[in-house]
Protein backbone atom coordinates (compact mmCIF):
# COMPACT_ATOMS: atom_id res chain seq x y z
CA UNK A 1 0.00 0.00 0.00
CA UNK A 2 1.19 3.40 -1.16
CA UNK A 3 1.78 6.25 1.31
CA UNK A 4 -0.96 8.14 0.25
CA UNK A 5 -3.75 5.38 -0.07
CA UNK A 6 -7.02 5.35 2.18
CA UNK A 7 -7.86 2.66 4.91
CA UNK A 8 -9.29 0.14 2.42
CA UNK A 9 -5.67 -0.50 0.39
CA UNK A 10 -7.87 0.87 -2.39
CA UNK A 11 -6.55 4.45 -4.02
CA UNK A 12 -9.51 7.31 -4.18
CA UNK A 13 -8.45 8.47 -8.13
CA UNK A 14 -5.28 9.20 -10.17
CA UNK A 15 -4.23 11.80 -7.45
CA UNK A 16 -3.98 9.75 -5.03
CA UNK A 17 -1.40 6.95 -6.76
CA UNK A 18 2.01 6.88 -5.39
CA UNK A 19 5.14 4.58 -4.61
CA UNK A 20 6.35 3.16 -1.30
CA UNK A 21 8.18 6.08 -0.15
CA UNK A 22 10.54 3.70 1.70
CA UNK A 23 11.42 1.37 -1.37
CA UNK A 24 12.35 4.69 -3.40
CA UNK A 25 14.14 6.59 -0.78
CA UNK A 26 16.28 3.16 -0.26
CA UNK A 27 16.95 3.20 -4.22
CA UNK A 28 17.89 6.78 -4.22
CA UNK A 29 20.54 5.82 -1.39
CA UNK A 30 22.09 3.21 -3.31
CA UNK A 31 22.54 5.26 -6.19
CA UNK A 32 24.01 8.28 -4.41
CA UNK A 33 27.73 8.33 -3.16
CA UNK A 34 27.93 8.07 0.80
CA UNK A 35 28.73 11.61 0.81
CA UNK A 36 25.60 13.16 -0.49
CA UNK A 37 21.97 13.05 0.73
CA UNK A 38 18.40 13.34 -0.73
CA UNK A 39 16.23 15.75 1.06
CA UNK A 40 12.36 14.97 1.65
CA UNK A 41 11.16 17.30 -0.91
CA UNK A 42 13.58 15.60 -3.80
CA UNK A 43 12.01 12.21 -2.86
CA UNK A 44 8.73 13.31 -3.43
CA UNK A 45 9.35 14.71 -6.44
CA UNK A 46 11.06 12.00 -7.65
CA UNK A 47 8.02 9.84 -6.95
CA UNK A 48 5.43 12.12 -8.50
CA UNK A 49 7.73 11.88 -11.33
CA UNK A 50 8.08 8.10 -11.89
CA UNK A 51 4.26 7.74 -10.98
CA UNK A 52 3.62 10.25 -13.96
CA UNK A 53 6.11 8.23 -16.31
CA UNK A 54 4.10 5.20 -15.09
CA UNK A 55 0.85 6.89 -16.10
CA UNK A 56 2.19 7.87 -19.40
CA UNK A 57 3.66 4.65 -20.43
CA UNK A 58 0.52 2.43 -19.42
CA UNK A 59 -2.08 5.08 -21.15
CA UNK A 60 -0.28 4.70 -24.35
CA UNK A 61 0.27 0.63 -23.76
CA UNK A 62 -3.83 0.71 -23.21
CA UNK A 63 -4.27 2.69 -26.69
CA UNK A 64 -1.52 0.19 -28.84
CA UNK A 65 -3.64 -2.69 -26.76
CA UNK A 66 -7.19 -1.41 -27.77
CA UNK A 67 -5.96 -0.88 -31.49
CA UNK A 68 -4.92 -4.19 -31.54
CA UNK A 69 -8.03 -5.38 -30.13
CA UNK A 70 -6.65 -6.92 -27.14
CA UNK A 71 -7.67 -6.94 -23.66
CA UNK A 72 -4.75 -7.03 -21.55
CA UNK A 73 -2.03 -5.48 -21.92
CA UNK A 74 1.42 -7.57 -22.91
CA UNK A 75 5.27 -6.70 -22.13
CA UNK A 76 5.41 -5.52 -26.42
CA UNK A 77 2.45 -2.77 -25.62
CA UNK A 78 5.01 -1.33 -23.20
CA UNK A 79 8.16 -2.03 -25.63
CA UNK A 80 5.88 -0.02 -28.28
CA UNK A 81 4.46 2.56 -25.84
CA UNK A 82 7.92 3.40 -25.37
CA UNK A 83 9.06 3.65 -28.83
CA UNK A 84 6.01 5.54 -29.78
CA UNK A 85 6.78 8.29 -26.93
CA UNK A 86 10.52 8.65 -28.15
CA UNK A 87 11.67 6.57 -25.08
CA UNK A 88 13.93 4.28 -27.49
CA UNK A 89 17.30 4.58 -25.22
CA UNK A 90 15.45 2.68 -22.43
CA UNK A 91 13.94 0.03 -25.14
CA UNK A 92 16.81 -2.43 -24.61
CA UNK A 93 17.18 -2.54 -20.98
CA UNK A 94 13.41 -3.35 -20.34
CA UNK A 95 14.00 -6.21 -23.67
CA UNK A 96 16.54 -7.96 -21.26
CA UNK A 97 14.89 -6.86 -17.93
CA UNK A 98 11.81 -9.35 -19.80
CA UNK A 99 14.03 -12.08 -20.99
CA UNK A 100 15.41 -12.44 -17.18
CA UNK A 101 11.73 -12.41 -16.07
CA UNK A 102 10.84 -14.85 -18.45
CA UNK A 103 14.09 -17.28 -17.84
CA UNK A 104 13.15 -17.09 -14.51
CA UNK A 105 9.80 -18.15 -14.59
CA UNK A 106 11.10 -21.17 -16.63
CA UNK A 107 13.63 -21.68 -13.89
CA UNK A 108 10.96 -22.35 -11.34
CA UNK A 109 8.57 -24.39 -13.58
CA UNK A 110 11.32 -26.76 -14.47
CA UNK A 111 12.36 -27.23 -10.45
CA UNK A 112 13.69 -30.41 -10.03
CA UNK A 113 12.27 -32.99 -7.70
CA UNK A 114 13.52 -34.29 -4.94
CA UNK A 115 13.56 -37.73 -6.91
CA UNK A 116 15.43 -36.60 -9.74
CA UNK A 117 17.73 -34.55 -7.60
CA UNK A 118 18.67 -37.03 -5.56
CA UNK A 119 20.32 -39.27 -8.24
CA UNK A 120 18.51 -42.41 -7.15
CA UNK A 121 16.35 -44.90 -8.69
CA UNK A 122 12.82 -44.70 -6.87
CA UNK A 123 13.35 -48.17 -5.67
CA UNK A 124 16.76 -47.30 -4.38
CA UNK A 125 15.06 -44.39 -2.43
CA UNK A 126 12.30 -46.84 -1.23
CA UNK A 127 15.10 -49.31 0.31
CA UNK A 128 16.66 -46.27 1.80
CA UNK A 129 13.23 -44.70 3.49
CA UNK A 130 12.10 -48.62 4.96
CA UNK A 131 16.44 -48.90 6.44
CA UNK A 132 15.49 -45.38 8.11
CA UNK A 133 12.06 -46.35 9.63
CA UNK A 134 13.65 -49.80 10.97
CA UNK A 135 16.12 -47.59 12.10
CA UNK A 136 14.02 -45.43 14.02
CA UNK A 137 11.97 -48.28 15.36
CA UNK A 138 14.70 -50.09 16.89
CA UNK A 139 15.50 -46.37 18.23
CA UNK A 140 11.91 -45.95 19.84
CA UNK A 141 11.90 -49.96 21.01
CA UNK A 142 14.95 -49.93 22.73
CA UNK A 143 13.97 -46.23 24.56
CA UNK A 144 10.70 -48.06 26.01
CA UNK A 145 12.01 -50.68 27.54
Amino acid sequence: MSDREGHSGAPSGDDDLSLPKATVAKMIAELLPNDIVCAKETRDLVIECCVEFIHLISSEANEICEQESKKTIAPEHIISALQRLGFESFMSDVEDVLKDHKQQQKDREKKVSKLEQSGMTEEELQAQQEALFAASRAKFQSTQQ
